[in-house]
């Protein structure tokens, strides 16, 4: 990938459209069953290589199952829909 390709996927109105069809995504698909657990998720911020990361909160915080629920359900459903973001990244 060339630098002028770097610019343009990390730039504000990109990453601004594609965090919004991240949401779109989280709140049809995947929030309502996580709160259905007593959970939430919350997007922490896009990196230019469009690796998403992510907190999860309530009774998914500190989850022993969290990890699968980060990598094989919200992953899984946001690639399905938006197949540019990279991966998820669970952070504190």
């Amino acid at each position: 990938m060339n630098a002028t390709s770097r610019t343009r996927l990390s730039s504000p109105e990109v990453q601004t459209e594609l965090l919004g069809r991240i949401e779109t995504v989280l709140n049809e698909r995947v929030r309502p069953g996580l709160v259905e657990d007593g959970g939430e998720v919350q997007v922490v911020g896009i990196d230019e290589d469009n690796i998403v990361q992510v907190r999860l909160l309530g009774a998914c915080q500190g989850c022993v199952s969290s990890v699968i629920t980060t990598t094989m359900f919200i992953e899984k459903t946001v690639k399905a829909e938006i197949p540019e973001v990279r991966f998820f990244e669970a952070i504190p």
